[in-house]
């Protein structure tokens, strides 16, 4: 099959959508497909690759797997490209795909350039939206309705259930299915075999990883664990009986670590700054709990990870998180930050409750390794093109 994918941003473990793009595409060329992905995001400086330069460049990232980067000069790095739908146009034109899956975000200007143009050719269409339309579903439907996507042949689906809803409904669709993202468990899985000991018997652990970015909520993240460390309290040699490890960057890294000394919790959280994937499996190791503050998670690609390893699951109800979390069973999914400072407050204190899910989700991986999701896959692509005018 000739597969191709169209993303605003392809640049590798920035955030989850480059993520599962790049996983995506780069199992289904090794299984034999001929895997293609259009987008808009540049080479970085000094990168080598075929092409005009780094902004119109096409590298081959594994068999079968090449990136076409149509970027522009005079957007600054912003993915988005000013003839970008003549382009892909052109792109399709010369592929000559079996089906065109477009990976859309609330703002995916290359993306949407991209569906438009496979619509225009006629080609098999699937549209998977990897984010959570709160707040702008009105302004989506409004959209749709005018141009004519709320009934056109193409076959819709977000990462989660929930996130599906908000399509279904700002569309006005029945038939928005859920293609979850994957994961290869083998690193995560032996992680969850060997955790290492508590150096310090009854102090818990906790963990996250995320961009450190407003719309993550790293700050409601920090109050939260202050509020659970005053809780707890101190033991009586002085040390705190909860510790906090912050793994990410971002623009808001400055004021996180302000906010910590602000609280003076220096000796409660670590940030961590960036960390590599590879090195996630032997940071959860040495963790209980992992905590996910997202009110707008569409799924969670750290929750899940940190999940497969065995790590109890503190995140917020109403999000994809409920796709891998039972609430009570692999963790908790809370109504707010408060009772997520209550959460750990009870995990801390109710070892055998903290053990048992433990022991749960190391017995128990989550059902998302990527055969599993390519199988998924091929069916949506089937349902794109039995919808083909």
């Amino acid at each position: 099959m000739r597969i191709v994918h169209i993303s605003d941003c392809y640049a590798p473990r920035v955030g989850g959508i480059e993520t599962q793009v790049q996983d995506l595409a780069t199992h289904q060329a090794a299984r034999g497909d001929a895997v293609h992905v259009l987008t808009a995001t540049a080479l970085p400086k000094g990168a080598q690759a075929q092409g005009r330069n780094r902004f119109r460049a096409s590298t081959t990232e594994s068999p079968g797997l090449r990136v076409h980067r149509l970027a522009s000069r005079s957007t600054f790095g912003i993915p988005v490209h000013p003839r970008g739908l003549w382009l892909i146009r052109r792109a399709l034109r010369m592929l000559k795909p079996d089906v065109v899956q477009v990976h859309a975000g609330v703002v995916s200007p290359f993306a949407y350039d991209g569906a438009r143009a496979a619509r225009s050719l006629g080609l098999p269409l699937a549209i998977t939206w990897h984010c959570m339309l709160d707040g702008v579903e009105s302004l989506v439907a409004a959209g749709a309705k005018a141009t004519g996507w709320d009934d056109a042949a193409f076959a819709p689906s977000a990462v989660s259930t929930v996130a599906a809803e908000r399509v279904a409904d700002a569309l006005g669709r029945s038939d928005v299915s859920v293609l979850p993202n994957g994961l290869d468990l083998a690193p995560w899985v032996a992680a969850a075999a060997s955790p290492v000991p508590n150096a310090v018997p009854g102090t818990l652990r906790v963990v996250a990883t995320q961009r450190l970015a407003p719309r993550k909520r790293a700050i409601p993240l920090i109050s939260a664990i202050a509020r659970a460390h005053e809780q707890l309290g101190r033991r009586p040699d002085g040390s705190a009986r909860l510790r906090f490890t912050l793994v990410g960057g971002g623009p808001a890294e400055g004021q996180v670590r302000a906010e910590v000394q602000a609280r003076r919790l220096e000796d409660v959280v670590t940030v961590m700054g960036k960390a590599p994937r590879a090195v996630l499996p032997t940071i959860y190791r040495d963790h209980d709990v992992f905590a996910s503050p997202s009110v707008l998670e569409a799924f969670g690609i750290a929750p899940l990870e940190a999940r497969a390893a065995g790590l109890a699951i503190v995140g917020r109800a109403g999000t994809g998180l409920g796709e891998f979390v039972e609430d009570g069973v692999n963790g908790f999914l809370v109504p707010s930050d408060e009772a997520m400072s209550d959460t750990l407050v009870r995990l801390a204190e109710d070892r055998d409750l903290l053990e048992r899910i433990r022991t749960t989700n190391a017995s128990h991986p989550p059902a998302v390794a990527w055969p599993d999701v390519l199988e998924v896959a091929d069916e949506l692509y089937q349902r794109a093109e039995s919808s083909r005018p």
